[in-house]
């Protein structure tokens, strides 16, 4: 979401190179292209000027430190303020139990799918999880949540006859209480547009379910009037916190960057995709080093320890260390990693590689060699060499591919198992200039 942020930032702070000390001179031309670059991603014009005021205020003056270059020293400065700006600490939801969440929003900004996905979340951490459908106006919306709820194993209540949505809620907060839910989590109406009657209906029903949480639903594609949107539900009910959703989009991020400095409510969660998965706490510390392309570590390890085997893991380290890894072992790599979310997205989380753009359609190229490999026996995956001409057009008619791609992933498959004996027998330079070699023609299909 923020290539483009990342990028002018970037390109800004490259210009001081050479620079000692910090001056209202040499700082001028980099500050104003960061803020056209924070203008240009939607930020609101007063939050990126004042932000910009903030980082000039602290770099004017300071000495360049020995070893460190000067763009360096000012993103460290801007970091910072991205940070304070996004919401310094981790935003907690309160611990009182049973926990109950009223969820708000306008129509489509993701409120249903976000309950199921918040459900998801809290059960990790030990709760016992019911969800209202509180929706009375798209039945659609009921169906939804209570399928999403089913397939997370959620505890589930709505009444699909009734149009009294306060009445509603007090069923369902007696239903989750009677099934020992200690986190029951209300699924309201939206609207194309927050109208006065959308307003009291959510009103009422907060009166009779007194909430500990009430979180709006915001998409992050609105832009500055996601900004618009949270000002005007937070004037009427009080927001504790904000979920933006859609964060895996083509989107500018001036949301995110706008939302918390102009409601002074914190962003409590991000949707980062459409799966019950792709759901995370805010952490503003990680997104500014994200914007500032400077990777983010910590979450790309917490995926890794959540989504891939350990025992797995080690005994697949020990088969590439033998230079015995086949193609169902690729495979079953391929799978853990698609657990962890987009290609594109575990880029953005390694430090020097966030602005990094993968051709377009990487992911469906992961996709298609994954099928390919699944079209095989057992025993082809194990021993590719046993794959004559038949067989090779069975696989490709079988993945709905080309016969021209299946015999260039096992070409490519076996330029790997060679690099693989030459780790294993020492010849690391030879097996750098076969890297060298295969990065020129376009490298593993899926790798």
């Amino acid at each position: 979401m923020f290539e483009s942020l990342t990028e002018k930032i970037g390109g800004a702070l490259r210009n001081l190179r050479g620079v000692g000390r910090l001056t209202e001179d040499n700082m001028a031309e980099a500050l104003k292209e960061v803020r056209t670059a924070l203008l240009a991603a939607d930020v609101h014009f007063k939050v990126a000027r004042e932000f910009v005021e903030r980082v000039q205020q602290q770099c004017v003056g300071q000495d360049v430190l020995k070893g460190i270059a000067p763009g360096q020293q000012v993103v460290k400065i801007i970091h910072d303020e991205l940070v304070r700006l996004l919401g310094e600490g981790t935003t907690q939801l309160s611990g009182a139990r049973p926990l109950k969440i009223l969820m708000v929003g306008l129509h489509g900004s993701g409120k249903t799918t976000s309950s199921a996905k918040l459900g998801k979340l809290l059960k990790k951490k030990g709760y016992r999880p019911f969800v209202v459908g509180a929706d009375i106006y798209r039945p659609a919306a009921i169906d939804q949540l209570e399928i999403l709820a089913k397939q997370e194993e959620l505890g589930f209540y709505s009444d699909r006859a009734t149009k009294d949505v306060p009445a509603l809620g007090a069923a369902g907060l007696a239903a989750a209480t009677a099934a020992t839910a200690d986190a029951i989590i209300f699924d309201t109406a939206g609207r194309l547009q927050i109208d006065a009657g959308l307003i009291e209906e959510v009103k009422q029903l907060r009166a009779r379910i007194q909430p500990d949480e009430v979180l709006l639903v915001a998409d992050g594609a609105l832009g500055q009037e996601a900004v618009n949107v949270a000002k005007t539900f937070h004037d009427a009910l009080q927001l504790t916190g904000l979920i933006l959703t859609k964060l895996d989009g083509d989107t500018r991020g001036g949301a995110a960057l706008s939302i918390k400095s102009v409601t002074g409510v914190p962003i409590k969660f991000v949707g980062t995709g459409e799966k019950t998965a792709d759901f995370e706490p805010f952490h503003p510390d990680r997104l500014a080093s994200r914007i500032l392309g400077m990777g983010d570590v910590v979450s790309l390890v917490e995926k890794a320890q959540e989504n891939i085997d350990q025992k797995e893991a080690e005994r697949m380290a020990e088969k590439l260390k033998k230079a015995e890894f086949d193609l169902e072992d690729f495979l079953a790599q391929m799978q853990q990693v698609k657990k962890m979310g987009s290609m594109q997205s575990i880029m953005g989380m390694i430090p020097g590689m966030s602005g990094m753009q993968l051709p377009d359609g990487a992911d469906q190229q992961m996709a298609r060699t994954e099928a390919i490999i699944k079209s095989m026996t057992k025993q082809e995956r194990r021993k590719p060499e046993i794959l004559n001409g038949s067989r090779r057009k069975r696989i490709a008619d079988g993945s709905g591919v080309k016969i021209v791609e299946v015999n260039q992933l096992l070409k490519q498959f076996q330029q790997m198992q060679q690099m693989m004996k030459m780790m294993k027998g020492g010849g690391g330079k030879k097996m750098m200039r076969q890297l060298e070699a295969m990065r020129g023609k376009g490298g593993f299909p899926g790798m």
